[in-house]
């Protein structure tokens, strides 16, 4: 079973970026999909972004699309989300997903994979 651990996060200004990692250990990290959600208080996750098994083919929600990109390295086990040009709105937790499928789930509900989230919190 494949346990997922994010790092990353922290406090940055309205403007700037950060690249948080997501490192899996305890399975076949190529055989799993991977998903980037972001959880605000009082709000649900959302869904930011996902990345096929191979790091071939990617998809990014419309509220983060030129902002936010994913990436993953097999050989590192450890997918990556890139953050640039960030708001305060863009505050939460960030939690990285894992799924066994071929497919770029979007719906948190798939997921069969959690890691613990690291917290990103952008100042005005």
């Amino acid at each position: 079973q494949v346990q997922l651990v994010e790092s990353g996060g922290g406090l940055v200004q309205t403007g700037g970026s950060l690249r948080l990692s997501c490192a899996a250990s305890g399975g076949t990290f190529s055989s799993y999909a991977m998903g980037w959600f972001r959880q605000a208080p009082g709000k649900e996750r959302e869904f930011l972004a996902t990345i096929t098994r191979s790091g071939g083919s990617t998809y990014v929600a419309d509220s983060v699309k030129g902002r936010f990109t994913i990436s993953r390295d097999n050989a590192k086990n450890t997918v990556y989300l890139q953050m640039i040009s960030l708001k305060p709105e863009d505050t939460a937790v960030y939690y990285c997903a894992a799924m066994r499928t071929v497919r770029l789930p979007v719906n948190k509900d798939e997921y069969d994979l959690w890691g613990q989230g690291t917290q990103v919190t952008v100042s005005s």
